[in-house]
């Protein structure tokens, strides 16, 4: 039985939000960024922009295939618009990453949270060195690091508690354009420093020479990662879609604003990085070791504003976090709130308590308690890999097949033309990408993150 309408989204507006929400997050502003300046530049983006066209948007719309034809949460979803229970087993993988997910991610969003209060207090002043040693102190601590990582996990579980239109949707729609305002205005303090221009050159000058393999299947797994694809995350939150809602051009909105969201983070980086001459390459440890060097390298002739890009750049990292970790949550919310009928505040009482313990386990796994592994890498790098390149990529895949081969073909059709009203004529394209172009780069990301090609 399909969820009551008061449950559902409220408006167009919330959905767009809301799910382009689900999707922006760190991976724009950290992940997108220094893949971009390991892969050179402007033309990693054209690939990018290539592959969310080819795996990005019809993998987002083969799940909200799923998740509005059933109106319930993922397991029942997969079930449901085959009528073959086994492929529920899909929809338990996604709910189980996604808990995982929430609870390393809120390390990482907890170290965002604690650099904005060390910027509010004037701490990121230093010199590289000291910033360096004051990133590896902090992380490496034992309690600090876990009191912020709960507590935004508590900052998500209260939102998520409210439920759909009170909590995710209203928050959404708060929390979206404030950070792109945040966005926006960082970019434009950035393109105004001397020697920015050359930033700009190599965000949007492509140079082909340096497209290889690596860097094709760099841009599928962005294209793939930053989505949110595999975790049930928009099967999810698509059950609480309408019925009149066009899923072709909810996806092509949401893509285009996540994809918006991840230039302007370039836009904000590489200007100021190539103004003090920081190399585009600096990796992962981008936000917490390289970028506060920056800023006050950049912003030394006035420390006022450079105080305020961080206080301002935190904030937008905190804010993109939450908006990644409210649709996480919501996954498991819904599942334990239908299969197992229980009230929604004890619902998300079990996820947060979940989530907790894996976020307590990453965190001491990151110097407190080095013996915290698996596999000789920490929990935290474990759970990154356990989700990100085995059980992400896994479940993706399936999905595709599912929809592309396995689901019934009219009831496919009719969710994604909404009963033959809306793009028929793209239906076969669209069946065309799920049943062969979208597995087949699956594959190659998973076997790309494993190192095998």
């Amino acid at each position: 039985m399909a969820r009551l309408s008061k449950n559902n989204f409220r408006s167009r507006l919330g959905i767009i939000l809301a799910t382009a929400g689900s999707a922006v997050g760190l991976g724009n502003i950290w992940r997108f960024p220094y893949t971009v300046g390991q892969d050179g530049g402007a033309a990693f983006i054209i690939l990018n922009i290539v592959c969310i066209l080819l795996l990005g948007i019809p993998g987002m719309v083969c799940e909200f295939i799923i998740g509005r034809n059933a109106g319930t949460n993922a397991v029942r979803a997969y079930g449901r618009l085959s009528g073959i229970k086994a492929w529920r087993l899909v929809g338990y993988m996604g709910i189980l990453s996604s808990v995982i997910i929430l609870g390393f991610y809120s390390v990482v969003a907890g170290w965002c949270l604690h650099y904005l209060f060390a910027s509010l207090l004037g701490r990121l002043g230093g010199d590289a060195a000291y910033i360096s040693h004051y990133f590896s102190t902090f992380s490496s601590s034992l309690f600090a690091p876990i009191w912020f990582a709960l507590g935004f996990i508590l900052i998500t579980h209260l939102v998520v508690s409210k439920g759909v239109r009170g909590g995710i949707e209203r928050v959404s729609k708060l929390l979206m354009p404030i950070l792109f305002a945040l966005l926006i205005i960082i970019v434009i303090a950035s393109c105004l420093l001397p020697g920015a221009s050359k930033g700009i050159e190599f965000l949007f000058k492509p140079d082909f020479s340096k497209v290889n393999a690596d860097v094709f299947l760099d841009a599928l797994g962005q294209a793939f990662f930053s989505l949110s694809l595999g975790t049930a995350c928009l099967c999810t939150y698509a059950s609480y879609f309408g019925r009149d809602i066009n899923l072709l051009k909810s996806a092509g909105q949401i893509a285009f604003i996540d994809s918006m969201v991840a230039i302007l983070a370039g836009l904000m980086i590489f200007p100021a990085a190539f103004s003090v001459g920081v190399d585009a390459d600096s990796g992962p440890s981008l936000i917490f070791i390289t970028l506060p060097n920056v800023f006050n390298q950049a912003f030394s002739a006035i420390p006022s504003v450079g105080y305020a890009i961080g206080i301002l750049f935190y904030a937008l990292l905190a804010l993109a976090a939450l908006t990644s970790t409210i649709s996480m949550h919501e996954i498991g919310t819904a599942f334990f709130q239908e299969e197992m009928r229980l009230s929604r505040k004890v619902a998300v009482i079990i996820v947060t308590a979940a989530a907790s313990v894996v976020c307590v386990l990453s965190s001491v796994s990151m110097g407190a308690c080095p013996g915290a592994s698996l596999w000789g890498m920490p929990l935290l790098s474990f759970f990154d890999f356990l989700t990100a390149q085995l059980m992400m990529p896994v479940g993706a895949f399936l999905t595709t097949l599912y929809v592309g081969w396995v689901a019934p073909k009219p009831k496919v059709y009719k969710q994604f033309t909404n009963g033959g009203t809306v793009y028929a004529y793209f239906f076969p394209y669209f069946l065309f990408l799920v049943r062969f172009v979208c597995p087949a780069c699956i594959l190659l990301i998973f076997l790309h993150e494993l190192g095998w090609i």
